[in-house]
């Protein structure tokens, strides 16, 4: 069996599996073929993944002969028809916000694993490559924010007089939302966190930070730790006591987000406004709607002396330990699929079928299932 590792688009940084991961992949019984440089943005070379017992390959061998295609951002339609027949594509492929490329993989008969599909369950938590990508981007988006604000995070008590400690405002707290708050606190900002669901008062507290309570929200324990959609009544009073704790902070961070829908609008015009010169807002929802009414996909955009930063792929500013955890999700969900260096498919497993977005050209996930009935 042929496991084959491809060189990402420009913009990407990030590998799908390090040399270290190969190495486990070769004590598997697989062979492991690498496009030529595909680590080097991650300051993984060639050499490296030789000595780990992969086999250098150029892109055209790989994606005629490799059984397995392990990458992150989805490939282009015209590459994945170059994939030999029964050949099993894996990524980040996107697969409930990108329709036409789940079409394309159904209709060509293809089989494909999408790893943002991978149920959020305490067996699968080893697999989740959101929530180790979100421990990235959390972490990063609070160095971003602190070089952008024009002043400092912590307390400072000196001979020209005191500095008052940053006010922080992340709104979810989800994994990012937690990463940010910490790494927040470590710079020393008064923190506070806002999130729909009640259960994250306790870990945003024990962090340090300060819960901004909106009572009347609705939960639903089958949305796997996701926040689900709201009422507008409370939606209404949600941005009211954003907007009251908003125009007083320094920071705000959003990372709120619904799995197949668009980010939900947390941040109005009107509260964007009413905040003091010099704010920051960093918007790790930009890519599927935007948390803030202003923010705009991989841009950063001034108004009223706010700077609101859309953020796209956090993750691949950290591409060494974003690829090192991205590879190690990947092998706890190959360790599934994987029996004596072949590919066992069992779709008994919760797991493997929910993280399938189709099989031979059958959409297999019932989050694709029910997209494909809707």
């Amino acid at each position: 069996m042929i496991i084959g590792i491809l060189k990402e688009p420009q913009d990407e940084a990030r590998v799908a599996l390090l040399p270290e991961a190969v190495k486990t992949l070769i004590s598997w019984k697989t062979s492991v073929w690498v496009e030529s440089s595909a680590g080097a943005s991650a300051y993984a070379s060639d050499q490296w993944y030789q000595e780990s017992g992969g086999e250098i390959h150029n892109r055209k061998e790989i994606l005629e002969k490799a059984d397995l295609i392990c990458g992150i951002q989805p490939l282009a339609e015209a590459e994945i028809g170059q994939m030999k027949p029964g050949a099993v594509l894996m990524g980040q492929l996107s697969a409930l916000f990108n329709p036409k490329l789940t079409d394309y993989l159904i209709q060509s008969g293809r089989t494909a694993f999408s790893m943002e599909l991978v149920p959020r369950t305490t067996r699968a938590q080893a697999m989740d490559v959101l929530s180790s990508m979100a421990t990235v981007t959390g972490y990063k988006a609070v160095l971003m924010a602190a070089n952008l604000l024009p002043r400092f995070f912590p307390m400072f008590m000196t001979a020209a007089g005191s500095i008052t400690p940053a006010r922080v405002l992340i709104l979810g707290a989800g994994v990012a939302g937690l990463q940010a708050i910490a790494t927040a606190k470590r710079l020393g900002a008064t923190v506070y966190a806002f999130d729909v669901r009640q259960a994250a008062k306790e870990e945003v507290l024990s962090l340090g930070a300060k819960f901004v309570d909106v009572q009347g929200a609705k939960e639903d324990k089958s949305a796997g730790g996701y926040a689900v959609e709201q009422s507008a009544e409370y939606l209404q009073k949600q941005k009211d006591t954003i907007h009251e704790h908003a125009t007083k902070a320094d920071v705000i961070i959003t990372t709120a987000q619904i799995p197949g829908r668009k980010a939900p609008l947390l941040v109005e015009e009107r509260t964007v406004r009413a905040m003091k010169a010099g704010a920051v807002i960093i918007d790790l929802a930009a890519s599927s709607g935007g948390n803030c009414a202003l923010s705009q996909p991989d841009q950063t955009v001034e108004v009223n002396g706010v700077r609101i930063v859309g953020v796209g792929n956090l993750a691949a500013e950290m591409p060494q330990d974003a690829s090192k955890m991205y590879g190690k999700n990947y092998l706890n969900f190959l360790k599934l699929i994987i029996q004596n260096g072949e590919l066992k498919l069992n779709f008994e497993d919760d797991i493997v079928t929910g993280t399938c977005v189709c099989h031979e050209g059958k959409p297999v996930s019932p989050r694709i299932v029910q997209m494909k009935s809707a």
